[in-house]
């Protein structure tokens, strides 16, 4: 079966052979004859590597806004997912809170020509997830400010470069302010975030405010942007957001294709 493949194969064992032969003796320690103490320090000092090491990972040509909001909070831990991507494994409150957009999203959508209940596939976000705490969650949005309100725009994919890397999101929805100017809201369906964490957070609120300023031809302080925590029916509009030089700073803070040189 290996064919052509046969004779390195040989080859590549055998010089394995000759490497093992040329180790000395390894005489099992008479205080650990079964070698255990040794494996458990080898484990441990690859441990205590693996914590102190930091990830050099290229930044890529394209980010999503949950990757530019991790370079914010954690660049290790970017560095690592971008080293080696790994699925995120199945969480009923991410399944619960696509769920709730996509409600929301039909019932923004209700007055428009056709009805997106009808689309292919438009209600399969509510079948999977039929338990009380969605029926609760809606309850709450219907009781808030923002349930009398009607966006301008929902679900609005963007494209945005930021120091030669293309930024991709979609913003949940897009309102029209008596004063002329625009507020983006995110809809958030989890706990309210503690004051170490919003700073990071708050990196996707300038990404979107950028990109709604850019989309409608808007000046950067006509554009606000805001989460609204869905279950604790509250607004949170962080303050001082990073405009396109402190974003531009921080991408051009990791070293990205065009830093590497031959």
């Amino acid at each position: 079966p290996l064919g052509d493949r046969r004779t390195n194969l040989i080859d590549g064992a055998e010089l394995v052979r000759e490497a093992m032969r040329a180790q000395p003796d390894d005489t099992p320690d008479e205080d650990d004859p079964d070698g255990w103490a040794r494996d458990v320090d080898v484990l441990l000092a690859e441990r205590a590597a693996a914590a102190e090491r930091r990830e050099r990972v290229l930044l890529p040509a394209q980010l999503t806004v949950s990757q530019l909001v991790e370079l914010a909070a954690d660049p290790d831990s970017l560095a690592r997912r971008l080293r080696r991507p790994l699925p995120f494994p199945p969480n009923p409150s991410v399944r619960r809170g696509t769920a709730f957009h996509g409600w929301l999203e039909r019932r923004y959508s209700a007055g428009r020509l056709f009805d997106v209940d009808d689309l292919p596939g438009a209600s399969e976000a509510d079948e999977l997830v039929t338990d009380d705490r969605l029926a609760q969650l809606q309850a709450e949005f219907l009781a808030s400010d923002w349930a009398d309100r009607t966006p301008r725009e929902v679900e609005v994919p963007f494209e945005t470069e930021l120091s030669g890397v293309t930024v991709r999101g979609r913003m949940d929805a897009v309102f029209a302010d008596s004063d002329g100017g625009w507020t983006v809201v995110d809809w958030k369906t989890g706990a309210l975030p503690d004051d170490e964490r919003l700073p990071a957070l708050a990196v996707q609120l300038a990404a979107y405010r950028l990109a709604w300023a850019a989309l409608s031809g808007s000046d950067i302080a006509d554009v606000r942007a805001v989460f609204h925590y869905v279950a604790h029916n509250r607004t949170i509009a962080p303050p001082d957001l990073l405009d396109m030089a402190e974003m531009t700073r921080l991408l051009d803070a990791v070293p990205g294709p065009d830093d590497v040189t031959n």
